[in-house]
């Protein structure tokens, strides 16, 4: 079997001819003898281009770095998954005006320059300011000069989220719209690019496309997100609605565009950590079951990300038609490949099995009966992909990921 073949073999339940192995790569210092150059640049660190749009990167990850990456890990046996991502437009109306508050002035912090981006919208003004804190380095993403509207790192840094209040809702529609015809061709470009490739060495191709509540955190932040929902429900639910209609054009476009095979959504923000049982059923679940249908009409795969309260709402996920969940993670979310295949066998293919903390822990034996255990437990379902939840990081050590492998080609 190809690595597509057998990727697709453990979405459908179908007997693959062994457990596929994947890794996501978030400045994963490239393994010894693995590295290579790109336009003469020396590419130390390895990504995916499902970051795109959403993180500034120390160097370039161009289309060829995935093809590279992917290459690489064929060479050693392991399967991958191209991926791309889909774009989102702005109002052409709308005027954008940056500035930075020197530290220990007024309306900034004691110790960081603050930087602020103010967006003049047909709906109203939004200011949205963030401490310019520094860099972490060593593969991370770096903070860029300005305040971009969607970015992980924005949440902590925050000194002012784009949605201070429900008065600033109606301006996101200005600034989160559906990709507009330049974007649209712009994606179709990636894609034909990556389907080439992906055609002749046999990969699977995933179009990363919709935010769903990770949206609504960087948005709002992570408590104000919460506390609109409860205490502002109407503006909350209009802000859904707003990204909901992105992200369903986005997924809209990936789903209809030849050489892709699967949709995935971001969850990371939609778990239990954040969000009651009631509120996921009000405002994750009717969204995901949407996008589902809408990438199963055109005959393509769904998938999502979420990395805790699996044990509770992974089966609500099954229930919205999700073919694959990212990840089963027995490591921070304690939940055993027994618990997993008791809730997801044969309805949902499941990634995961260890953790990226037990890669890094030096404890070789940790490793060998993390791997072991998930894939007795949960390669007989023929529904289930290994991997670390939730990437390979720059702190991630080679020993850690060569033991993985090891193990795991006991089993194939």
């Amino acid at each position: 079997m190809t690595s597509r073949e057998r990727i697709l073999a453990a979405l459908e339940g179908r007997a693959p001819d062994h457990v596929p192995l994947t890794f996501w790569c978030f400045g994963f210092h490239a393994p010894p003898g693995l590295a290579w150059e790109t336009d003469r640049r020396p590419v130390p660190y390895w990504y995916s281009k499902r970051l795109e749009h959403i993180h500034t990167l120390p160097h370039p990850w161009q289309p060829e770095d995935e093809l590279k990456r992917a290459e690489a890990w064929l060479s050693l046996g392991v399967d991958d998954i191209l991926e791309v991502s889909v774009p989102w437009s702005q109002d052409p109306e709308v005027s954008v005006r940056d500035s930075v508050i020197p530290p220990g002035a007024p309306a900034g912090d004691p110790r960081y320059p603050v930087m602020v981006r103010r967006y003049q919208t047909p709906s109203g003004l939004l200011r949205h300011a963030v401490k310019r804190t520094g860099d972490e380095g060593h593969g991370w993403p770096v903070q860029p000069d300005y305040v971009p509207l969607f970015e992980d790192y924005n949440v902590s840094r925050a000194v002012q989220h784009a949605v201070a209040s429900p008065p600033d809702v109606p301006a996101i529609k200005h600034l989160f719209a559906p990709p507009d015809q330049a974007q649209r061709c712009w994606f179709a470009e990636q894609v034909a690019q990556m389907r080439a490739f992906a055609e002749q060495k046999g990969l699977l191709v995933q179009a990363w496309t919709a935010f769903g509540m990770d949206a609504a955190v960087w948005l709002a932040g992570s408590q104000h997100a919460v506390i609109l929902a409860l205490d502002a429900p109407e503006a909350f639910a209009q802000l859904i609605e707003i990204i909901a209609e992105t992200d369903y054009a986005r997924t809209e476009l990936a789903a209809a565009t030849g050489g892709v095979d699967m949709v995935c959504q971001r969850g990371w923000y939609s778990s239990t950590d954040f969000w009651s049982p009631s509120l996921f059923e009000r405002y994750v679940h009717p969204q995901v079951a949407e996008l589902a249908a809408l990438a199963h009409r055109h005959g393509k795969k769904f998938s999502y990300t979420v990395t805790t309260g699996v044990e509770r709402l992974g089966p609500r996920l099954a229930d919205a038609g999700v073919d694959l969940l990212y990840y089963v993670d027995p490591v921070l979310d304690k939940i055993t490949p027994e618990k997993a295949r008791e809730l997801f066998a044969g309805r949902m293919t499941v990634a995961g099995g260890t953790n990226a903390i037990s890669l890094a822990s030096g404890d070789n034996e940790r490793i060998r009966r993390e791997v072991r255990h998930a894939m007795e437990g949960l390669g007989p379902t023929n529904r289930f992909i290994l991997s670390a939840t939730d990437a390979l990081f720059p702190d991630t050590p080679w020993e850690g990921v060569q033991q993985m492998i090891e193990t795991w080609k006991e089993y194939c």
